[in-house]
């Protein structure tokens, strides 16, 4: 009975301190997402940096590769900004296609629905009042872009210090645990530093080709400014799950809102299923294949909670974040079972199962 109550108690105890754990990451949004961001790209150019530093002083070679994710960072919101003024631009053209199948719309509601025009106008009064909120939203976003510029200008400055200063943390890290046990944290270390470059690699080799079938596919259905669109469409892969989706609704907006052309809407549904069989069963396999050691429903239940935590930023560290802690957990004896757990690697036990 007191070994019951024990186990209670510490499974409550567990649940509160992961609720607490979240909760906290989730209020401190603004001091551990620039730095975990940081830590994961300080790890992608971690082997260039350390090629380099062959040649050159290291705070050279740290400031080199700090100023090269700037730059590259910068070209990927001038392609954002890019695409938002071609929207911006064509938005008369799309109000002006769109009006009439608006119309349609609601004449095939009225005759197929039990709607009427009462609650058709209600829907539209519900619309003005949403219009008439975007004020405040707008207001709100333009307050936090200083936010969002000061946490991403402090992301490459984090990259520096952790490239250039890295061996402190390293023989600190080292000095903790015993010296029978450095052998094994030298191990866990130099494995889970490799799992963040290899993942993001895969991934821009599996964007290039993306890239190419969606230009193809959007090319001959007739979307305009179909490569930058498809460049973008292929980017926003790095965002699982969402980016797909996020990236076939701009296709719709270029494609069939600008022309009105029902035959372009499926040829860009067309591109985005073949590319997506493609992505799924030839190129995630073979590309990006066992870079990344977590169960198919780990990074789902891992992209939900970064979402929840951390948005769209937490929505894209989640995938490694969850392979370098599979990598921690694997090499430590007591907590393997859950390394297992998170391992998409098949555990053989006694009876074969």
């Amino acid at each position: 009975m007191f070994k019951n109550k024990r186990n209670l108690l510490y499974i409550t105890a567990v649940i509160l301190a992961v609720y607490f754990l979240f909760l906290g990451l989730s209020k401190a949004q603004g001091f551990f997402a620039p730095l975990t961001t940081a830590i994961i790209l300080s790890l992608v150019v971690l082997p260039l940096s350390q090629r380099m530093e062959k040649r050159i002083k290291r705070p050279y070679a740290a400031l080199f590769n700090s100023l090269l994710l700037f730059i590259v960072s910068l070209g990927f919101f001038a392609l954002i900004s890019f695409q938002i003024r071609s929207f911006s631009e064509d938005w008369p053209m799309i109000q002006e296609t769109m009006i009439p199948k608006v119309e349609q719309l609601k004449i095939f509601v009225l005759e197929h629905t039990p709607l009427d025009k009462e609650d058709l106008k209600q829907s539209g009064s519900q619309s003005l009042s949403v219009t008439s909120g975007m004020k405040k939203r707008v207001a709100s976003f333009v307050s936090g872009i200083s936010g969002f510029l000061a946490n991403y200008l402090l992301t490459f400055i984090y990259v520096f210090f952790l490239l250039n200063y890295r061996h402190i943390f390293k023989n600190f890290l080292l000095t903790v645990f015993p010296d029978e046990k450095r052998d094994s944290v030298k191990k866990v270390l130099t494995r889970s530093a490799k799992v963040a470059p290899q993942y993001l690699i895969g991934k821009l080799v599996l964007m290039g080709l993306l890239a190419v079938l969606y230009s193809i596919g959007l090319g001959i259905s007739g979307v305009s400014n179909f490569i930058l669109v498809s460049v973008i469409a292929a980017l926003l892969t790095l965002i699982p799950y969402v980016g797909n989706i996020i990236g076939f609704s701009m296709a719709v907006a270029f494609g069939f809102l600008s022309s009105g052309d029902i035959t372009v809407l499926i040829g860009i549904a067309l591109t985005f299923t073949v590319a997506q069989f493609v992505e799924s069963y030839v190129l995630q396999p073979y590309v990006v294949g066992d870079r990344v050691d977590v169960h198919p429903f780990f990074v789902i239940v891992s992209v939900i909670i970064g979402n929840m935590v951390w948005g769209i930023i937490g929505m894209i560290l989640a995938i490694p974040i969850m392979g370098i802690i599979t990598v921690i957990l694997l090499h430590i004896k007591s907590m393997e079972p859950f390394g297992i757990l998170l391992s998409k690697k098949k555990f053989q036990s006694n009876d074969g199962n």
